[in-house]
């Protein structure tokens, strides 16, 4: 294994946690960026920034560069801010594309340097089931399909620098998050959980899993893919 450094932005608690804790297990050393501290079982360093501040983001990646050689990244910090299309606010809007879409951006760019010297790279992005279509995401669903966009092309321009670029898309994800944003009692929660053809919720541990696969050293030969992540629900689904 290369240099074992891997930053996590939102890391600290749902999917996000998960997916450190996995890494963890599988030998990485972790960086998470977030805004809130880690759950209890965290092992690695932790960097408290609020990532809609675009100075304060770009301090801590600056440092984060100074201390480590970081040659995995995981776009994974997320907000959904759900609504229809006309209770969502060009605010709302701005600010869910800043914190998923452009935070995913700086992070790219601040890590690229020390990925093409060392001629290789890993980069997972998260993504979302939504970007195929859901009721009240039109910020989320717009933030969550330019990272899908945005990662194919980041694919094509380095793949000749030993760098790959992927994305996982979760699907129905028992977290804090996924139950605020879909009320148990709502319809359409119900009506979610129970087309889950593997008959259950997925956990941040599923995701985990996908994620370990494309950040491996050995996983070289695929890049610019979309893995769903979703217990079959988006296999013919479109709405």
């Amino acid at each position: 294994m290369k240099d074992n450094s891997v930053l996590i932005t939102g890391g600290s608690q749902g999917i996000g946690a998960g997916i450190a804790k996995r890494l963890s297990a599988d030998g990485y050393k972790i960086i998470v960026v977030d805004i809130v501290e880690p759950e209890n079982e965290f092992k690695g360093d932790y960097f408290k920034v609020d990532l809609t501040d675009t100075k304060a983001a770009g301090r801590i990646l600056k440092e984060i560069n100074k201390r480590y050689s970081v040659t995995r990244l995981v776009n994974n910090v997320g907000i959904v801010k759900p609504a229809l299309l006309e209770d969502t606010s060009l605010e709302d809007f701005s600010d869910v594309i800043n914190l998923n879409a452009r935070t995913a951006l700086m992070c790219m760019q601040a890590v690229l340097p020390v990925m093409r010297k060392l001629h290789f790279g890993r980069i997972v992005s998260i993504t979302s089931r939504a970007v195929l279509g859901k009721v009240l995401r039109t910020a989320y669903s717009a933030s969550k399909g330019a990272i899908a966009a945005m990662s194919r092309t980041w694919a094509l321009e380095l793949a000749g620098d030993g760098i790959t670029v992927n994305a996982v898309a979760p699907g129905p994800i028992e977290t804090d998050t996924f139950r605020k944003n879909n009320p148990s009692e709502d319809l359409r929660t119900r009506s979610i959980v129970s087309s889950v053809p593997v008959k259950r919720l997925g956990t941040p541990a599923d995701v985990a899993q996908a994620v370990s696969f494309f950040l491996d050293e050995r996983t070289g030969f695929i890049t610019g893919q979309t893995l769903y992540v979703c217990g079959g629900i988006t296999v013919g689904f479109t709405g």
